[in-house]
């Protein structure tokens, strides 16, 4: 019994992959960056991670939210501005999310 494998099959599925996963993080990364710039800094409190390491204490949480919240305030950024960038970002995620399904329904679907 002789296995042969089709090597450009194999390279069509790692180049699909590998632009799949590039894109996916570079929107999310776009996203984050645009969210951050229209004042809307993510924060994550510690307290949200049940039975995890906390990674940063209620003082430096505290600094954070403070300094998220001047950063807003000294942005040289308009309100049109802000809100567009918040339209991008939500953009972005929603492209994450729609890549995400239409890899799923790939796998689950076929063709």
């Amino acid at each position: 019994m002789s296995v042969s494998i089709d090597w450009l099959a194999f390279l069509q599925v790692f180049v699909a992959a590998l632009v799949g996963a590039v894109a996916i993080v570079t929107f999310y990364a776009f996203g984050l960056r645009l969210l951050v710039r229209s004042g809307h800094a993510p924060v994550v409190s510690p307290a949200e991670f049940t039975d995890a390491i906390t990674v940063i204490t209620e003082k430096d949480l505290q600094r954070a939210e403070k300094q998220a919240a001047k950063a807003a305030r000294k942005s040289p950024l308009t309100d049109a501005q802000k809100r567009l960038s918040l339209v991008g970002a939500y953009g972005c995620f929603a492209l994450c999310g729609l890549a995400v399904i239409a890899g799923i329904l790939i796998i689950v679907v076929g063709h």
